[in-house]
C-alpha cells in the first residue's frame, strides 16, 4: 500500500500468520495510513479470549485516534501528561482506553477472564517529520535505517529486566524457560502503564513493527539481512513470515513495515 502527502510517500504492509504450532491465530494488527496508525497485538488467554482481547485493543484505538484528530484533549477521558508531545499524550490515551475496553469485557463475560494482550503501534505525524511509537509487553518495534537494524522498544518481560540487570547473557536469554513471562500487557488491571517515545523520521526509514511470534523466533541479524535485500515490503513480510516458520513457527506471527520516502 502506498500513500502520499505533501512531504512523505509511505509504502506499508501488513501480514499475520497462525505459525505451525497453534491451533488458531491471537494476532491482530491495523493498517491504517490515512491516520497515520499502525498497530500489531498479540492477545492472549486461549479458547480464543486471545484474539477477542487483540482485536478489542485495536478497535479501541483506531475509534479513538479517528475521534482524536482534531486534537481537543480536553474533551478526552484520559488525562494529558505535560511532560509529554501531543502525539504521545495521543497514543499514550488510546492505548489506556483500550486496555480498560479490555479489562471490562474480561469483567462482563466469564468466558473472557484472565484475557490479555500486548500491543506496539506507531503514530505518525509527516507534517512534523516525526514517529511515536508506544507499546506495552513484548511486542516491538524496530528501525532500519541506513541498512543497520536497531530495536526501539524495551520488552516489559522477567528475561529483559534481568537482562538489563546484567544477571543473565543475550546468550541464555534466548533460550531461557521464562522468555516468555511478561510483565506488564493490557487487560489485566485498569490502569497500565504505557512506555512511548518519538523518533525523527529520515528519508529510507523503515519501520517494522511485530510480535514475539517473529522476533523470538528470528534474530535480529538475519531480519537486518532480509530488510537489506528485499525492497518490496509486500515480498519482505512473506520473508519474514517464512524465516519465523523456518524456524519452528512456535507462535502467531504478525508484523507491519513502514518505510518513509521524501518527496523531492
Amino acid at each position: 500500500m502506498k500513500i502520499e502527502n505533501q512531504q512523505w510517500t509511505l509504502q506499508t504492509a501488513g501480514l499475520s500468520d497462525r505459525g505451525l504450532r497453534r491451533s488458531h491465530n491471537e494476532d491482530s494488527l491495523s493498517v491504517i495510513p490515512p491516520l497515520g496508525l499502525f498497530v500489531v497485538a498479540d492477545g492472549m488467554g486461549g479458547h480464543n479470549a486471545g484474539e477477542v482481547a487483540s482485536r478489542q485493543a485495536i478497535e479501541s484505538m483506531v475509534t479513538f485516534i479517528h475521534s482524536a484528530r482534531d486534537g481537543n484533549s480536553a474533551s478526552w477521558p484520559v488525562p494529558s501528561d505535560p511532560k509529554l508531545s501531543p502525539q504521545e499524550n495521543k497514543l499514550v490515551a488510546a492505548i489506556k482506553i483500550a486496555n480498560r475496553d479490555v479489562c471490562r469485557l474480561s469483567m462482563e463475560y466469564p468466558e473472557y477472564q484472565g484475557m490479555g494482550t500486548t500491543l506496539v503501534a506507531l503514530l505518525t505525524d509527516p507534517e512534523d517529520s516525526t514517529a511515536t511509537m508506544a507499546h506495552v509487553g513484548d511486542s516491538r518495534c524496530y528501525r532500519v535505517r541506513d541498512g543497520k537494524m536497531e530495536k526501539l522498544t524495551f520488552d516489559h518481560s522477567w528475561v529483559e529486566e534481568q537482562l538489563q540487570r546484567g544477571i543473565i547473557t543475550p546468550q541464555e536469554a534466548r533460550s531461557h524457560r521464562w522468555k516468555n513471562v511478561i510483565t506488564r500487557a493490557l487487560g489485566n488491571k485498569l490502569e497500565v502503564e504505557v512506555d512511548v517515545q518519538s523518533v525523527p523520521i529520515e528519508d529510507q526509514d523503515l519501520f517494522l513493527l511485530c510480535s514475539d511470534g517473529l522476533s523470538g523466533m528470528v534474530e535480529n541479524e538475519e531480519m537486518e539481512q532480509l530488510a537489506r535485500e528485499e525492497p518490496d515490503l509486500e515480498d519482505l513480510a512473506r520473508k519474514m513470515i517464512a524465516a519465523a516458520n523456518n524456524a519452528g513457527g512456535q507462535d502467531n506471527i504478525s508484523l507491519i513495515l513502514i518505510r518513509f520516502l521524501r518527496n523531492t
